[in-house]
């Protein structure tokens, strides 16, 4: 029997063991908790098919390849018809493997032709970001902007990845009520939610166990 069992295969993502293991913290989260709540979010908002959730490991690979062909990855999920489009981004640079040490949210506003970042540990991830920005601009045709947003800040070296779902979560609430980034910022719902989410994404996994 496998040391590391498979504990859920939810579309197009698996979890194992080690990988929820991960929920009970304090620990980083790894792509495949990152990935699968993404999934997650894609079947809850599925009334809101004009905002797409793309998985850590294709942003990677869209990071680490050449502008000219990153449709290779993002024309299979139809990005060039949707308004608005969520990158889980890590700090990883080494191709082919998986590994990091932060995440942040990048968000893809079509109308305003804009990236917005949010980032738990301000600045840590700007360059990164921006790089990636400038390839989703040249994907798209546009001359955009990078915009570097006030969001939540983290107090601990670990929980990066929560306020990255957290910030998924309520940003994609937000943009299926308004139509708009504008008006969203750090909330008292926000902050509650950083603490619960551990708790939340294992309860998820549970349900859709049984």
């Amino acid at each position: 029997m496998s040391k590391d069992p498979i504990v859920l295969s939810y579309d197009e993502s698996l979890l194992r063991k080690s990988d929820v293991e991960l929920l009970q913290g304090p620990h980083w989260l790894n792509d495949n908790i990152i990935s699968f709540y993404f999934e997650y979010l894609k079947n809850t908002f599925k009334q809101a098919p004009h905002i797409l959730f793309v998985p850590p490991e294709v942003t990677q690979c869209v990071k680490i390849t050449p502008s000219s062909q990153i449709g290779i990855f993002l024309d299979p999920l139809d990005a060039r018809h949707r308004r608005f489009i969520f990158f889980a981004l890590n700090d990883n640079e080494r191709p082919q493997a998986a590994g990091g040490t932060h995440w942040s949210l990048l968000l893809f506003s079509r109308p305003d032709k804009t990236i917005y970042h949010y980032d738990s540990s301000r600045g840590m991830n700007r360059e990164q970001g921006e790089n990636f920005g400038r390839k989703i601009f040249s994907y798209f045709g546009i001359e955009g902007q990078f915009k570097e947003e006030r969001a939540l800040q983290q107090n601990n070296g670990y929980d990066c990845g929560i306020y990255l779902i957290c910030n998924t979560e309520h940003l994609a609430r937000h943009l299926i009520s308004y139509n708009c980034v504008e008006g969203y910022g750090s909330n008292e719902d926000l902050a509650n939610s950083v603490g619960s989410m551990r708790n939340q994404i294992y309860n998820v996994i549970e349900q859709l166990k049984s």
